[in-house]
């Protein structure tokens, strides 16, 4: 089983339930290392002191905060823990809003919420309410080295901890929209457009073709071929005539939306590898 990231309670006025969170999401990236381009051999960063040029460990470092030039505070782990939070080990909830009021650019990351085996009844109680008034709950949490607003919200019969950025993190936009005119014709054929794509959000719908594409090129070197790239679409030019490119925008979406719904006696169409060529393999070490 995965390790809690984190171990606490929250505090809803006079109940308290014990709980521990677990990251709901990670990275599919592929990741890359360093090597040097005449053997291959992968880079070895070091920590180096500016003064001495000595390489140092881990147990060598401290942490310091830069007041003034080149002048440090000095700031170790028992300062830390000095630190009068109680968010550190509670989640106080302050208030309840509804989720709409959130607007999303402040979402920072998700977190699973278990509770403990003395918690199960609270916290079903509060999913419950949560559930039935339609609201999020809000507080504070500490994880690591940073106190953050959090989001407490029901999904699936559980609660979903959202860490949120505060409002001094938001950065606005250093460029002005300019107000654009658009005619009562222009918006009903946008109105069709929306209408023509309007559907249930399905996740599993779609992929990240960057990473299959680098993955194919990554296995085809492993395999000693060659990737052949398929040819991509010529990019769109912006649009002159708006109500023209509207129309057909709908004429092209109603197309797809009927070669997307074949008829029962059709069989779905495989999907053809990619195509590549043998060769000696290059770059494998």
């Amino acid at each position: 089983m995965a390790r809690a990231l984190w171990r606490g309670t929250i505090s809803f006025g006079m109940v308290t339930i014990p709980v521990r969170l677990f990251t709901a999401t990670e990275s599919q990236d592929i990741s890359f290392r360093q090597l040097h381009a005449a053997d291959n051999s992968p880079i070895k960063l070091v920590r180096r002191c500016s003064s001495d040029g000595k390489d140092l460990e881990t147990d060598e470092i401290v942490k310091g905060y830069e007041y003034a030039k080149d002048r440090y505070i000095l700031v170790d782990e028992s300062d830390l823990e000095k630190l009068p939070i109680p968010s550190k080990h509670t989640i106080e909830l302050t208030a309840f809003v509804a989720s709409e009021e959130i607007d999303p650019v402040f979402y920072e990351k998700s977190y699973h919420v278990e509770p403990e085996e003395l918690g199960r009844k609270p916290f079903a109680l509060l999913v419950k309410a949560l559930e039935e008034k339609k609201l999020n709950a809000v507080g504070k949490i500490a994880i690591r080295t940073k106190e953050r607003l959090c989001s407490l919200r029901p999904r699936n019969g559980s609660l979903m901890l959202e860490t949120l950025f505060y409002s001094d993190e938001i950065k606005p936009p250093d460029f002005e929209t300019p107000e654009v005119k658009v005619s009562e014709a222009e918006m009903k054929v946008a109105y069709a457009l929306i209408d023509l794509l309007h559907e249930p959000f399905d996740p599993t719908k779609y992929r990240d073709e960057y990473r299959e594409g680098l993955m194919s090129i990554i296995e085809a070197k492993l395999e000693g071929h060659e990737f052949v790239a398929p040819e991509e679409p010529a990019a769109a030019a912006p649009a002159v005539d708006l109500m023209a490119a509207l129309r057909a925008s709908v004429e092209a979406a109603k197309k797809r939306k009927g070669e997307a719904e074949p008829s029962p006696a059709q069989e779905p169409e495989q999907a053809k590898p990619a195509r590549a060529r043998k060769k000696t393999p290059a770059g494998v070490s």
